[in-house]
């Protein structure tokens, strides 16, 4: 009997386990539905990055890509990533000299993570959507929705992200490029003068679950080719 109490306790344990993982995956989901549709939006404005070895999305004003791989095994380095153009922070005073090593890289400002070493395979030809499946799929925990803005994003490291609304029709800021300021303002950058971005507080949880303020760089857009700053 008690043996039978103990294999009825577990089962029950793995089956709200199950259904738990169950609504985790709600988020994943969803987010493959909505990143699907900002791509189709954006159009032309999501390449193929042979260099990189994976896939490029670029904001309408040319100054920030988000990139994620196709094979994370061919990926020299940061399978994901945000690429920016410097000169708006050099204007604003950052000192490149300062900053960490590997994130200046020409004109551009590269802040990135790699998720792994995996080799990816795919049923037909890898696409920008499901190269996007991998991540949610390897790398569930990198995948986050944010609840004061309603959008899903893709999590770097030291808090940059890239994130995308959850329902374009009801959104006025269908993607925002997210930067962590830390490094900028340790570079010497005059938060207030970086042209093209917005300095923030922007409400967010942490990870015990409690909802905190944090100060980021954003660029939002509506997807008609328009800033959506305010």
């Amino acid at each position: 009997m008690i043996k039978k109490l103990l294999l009825s306790a577990l089962s029950i344990t793995a089956i709200l386990s199950l259904t738990a993982c169950n609504k985790l995956d709600v988020v994943g989901d969803q987010s493959i539905k909505s990143f699907d549709a900002v791509v189709n939006i954006l159009g032309d404005q999501v390449t193929e990055d042979t260099e990189f070895g994976g896939w490029s999305l670029a904001s309408p004003d040319g100054g920030a890509r988000f990139l994620w791989s196709e094979d994370y095994s061919k990926t020299t380095s940061n399978d994901v990533q945000l690429v920016v153009k410097a000169q708006p922070f050099i204007d604003a005073g950052l000192d490149v000299t300062k900053l960490p090593e590997g994130v200046l890289v020409g004109e551009d400002l590269i802040l990135g993570t790699e998720l792994g070493k995996d080799a990816l395979t795919y049923s037909g030809d890898a696409t920008p959507l499901s190269s996007y499946e991998q991540i949610v799929k390897l790398y569930r925990d990198n995948i986050s929705y944010h609840a004061a803005l309603d959008h899903y994003g893709v999590k770097l490291s030291n808090g940059n992200m890239f994130e995308w609304a959850k329902d374009m029709t009801t959104n006025d800021k269908d993607i925002v490029f997210v930067l962590n300021p830390d490094i900028f303002i340790n570079a010497g950058v005059d938060t207030s003068k970086v042209e093209g971005w917005v300095f923030a507080q922007v409400e967010t949880m942490d990870d015990n679950g409690k909802k905190i303020t944090v100060d980021k760089f954003l660029k939002p857009f509506e997807l008609d080719g328009q800033s959506a700053e305010k």
